[in-house]
């Protein structure tokens, strides 16, 4: 995949999001799992559309990235809550998404000071 290093790392939490909700009962993969898929999707969306808008349109798509970013990560704190899914793999997916959030932070940065 030919795009920026926070989309492809996006992309693999997206993926180990799909493993994780396999890993659901029915019901709450039907409900929180597919909530926590739109959110990161609607992320990674929001990331693609900030690498290809004009400068002046790039901070709004990436706090709107932000923002469904951090609504991911609170989801998935549920599913270590409510005991859900491995904690493993959670907490290997909460890594990504923080690490995801600082390459976030820094583009946000980028953009205010251009």
């Amino acid at each position: 995949m030919d795009s920026l290093p926070i989309i492809n790392k996006t992309y693999e939490v997206y993926k180990e999001i799909i493993d994780i909700n396999n890993q659901l009962q029915k019901r709450m993969s039907y409900t929180l799992g597919v909530s926590v898929e739109n959110s990161i999707l609607e992320c990674m969306e929001d990331l693609i559309m900030a690498k290809n808008a004009p400068k002046t349109l790039k901070a709004a798509y990436l706090i709107r990235a932000s923002s469904q970013l951090e609504i991911t990560a609170i989801k998935l704190r549920l599913f270590l809550e409510l005991r859900l899914a491995n904690e493993t793999k959670i907490f290997q997916t909460q890594t990504k998404i923080a690490e995801i959030g600082r390459m976030l932070g820094g583009w946000i940065k980028a953009t205010q000071n251009t």
